[in-house]
This record gives structure tokens, C-alpha cells and sequence, in this order.
């Protein structure tokens, strides 16, 4: 197997966040592994003191590929904003990464949204 040199793949993590109705909504597109896998993390921290407490969507739509380093990302915020009494919600996930959310159960502790804006209403 071949790794392709990560400055090869200039397009390889973007992160973006805004804040809709008070909800961070981080949009994330290209691929979540190791190599990136602090930059997401870092997108998705929040203030211990924040009031109201954190709420989070994260925009799976445009990534295409996943392994266990997100899935470790997603947990461990998962935890965080809960123990603050917030939430964490996944939107737009595209199949081959909800298959990796079921396969390992992700889904049963974070919600998984088909949009942004189910998982802003939900």
C-alpha cells in the first residue's frame, strides 16, 4: 500500500465554525484520520464556563472518509459537552462514514442527523 505524503493532499481536513441560534455548527470536509485528527479536536473544545451549556453540531456532509481517530475525537467531546450538560449532534454524515458510526456503535451515543438543520431542530 502506498500513503500518499499528506502536502500532496492540499485539501486533505478544513474545519469550519459558526455559531447558528447559539448552537457551534462546525462544518468539516475532506478526510478525518491521525494526521488531523487535533484539528478537529480543537474545532470542537469549548469553554468550561460557557453558559448556556455547549451544543454542538458537526457537518460530516463533506467527508469522505473516517477511521478510529475520529471516532476517538467524537467521543471525547461527546463526554465533555455532556459532563457539561450539553450536547453533540452529527448531521449530513455521507454512508460510507454512518456505516463506520453504526459499526462501532457511535450511534448509539450521538445522534446522527440526515441535516444540519434536523440536527439543529431536534
Amino acid at each position: 500500500m502506498n500513503d500518499i505524503p499528506r502536502e500532496d493532499r492540499p485539501n486533505h481536513l478544513s474545519v469550519e465554525p459558526r455559531v447558528v441560534d447559539g448552537v457551534l455548527v462546525v462544518t468539516v470536509e475532506g478526510e478525518i484520520d491521525h494526521d488531523v485528527k487535533d484539528v478537529l479536536s480543537q474545532a470542537l473544545l469549548f469553554d468550561d464556563s460557557a453558559l448556556p451549556p455547549p451544543r454542538i453540531v458537526a457537518d460530516l456532509s463533506g467527508v469522505s472518509f473516517m477511521d478510529s481517530s475520529g471516532i476517538n475525537v467524537f467521543v471525547t467531546a461527546h463526554r465533555r459537552v455532556s459532563g457539561a450538560q450539553g450536547w453533540l449532534r452529527i448531521a449530513g454524515a455521507q454512508e460510507s462514514v454512518v456505516r463506520l458510526l453504526h459499526l462501532v456503535g457511535i450511534d448509539e451515543i450521538i445522534t446522527c442527523h440526515a441535516t444540519v438543520q434536523e440536527a439543529l431542530n431536534a
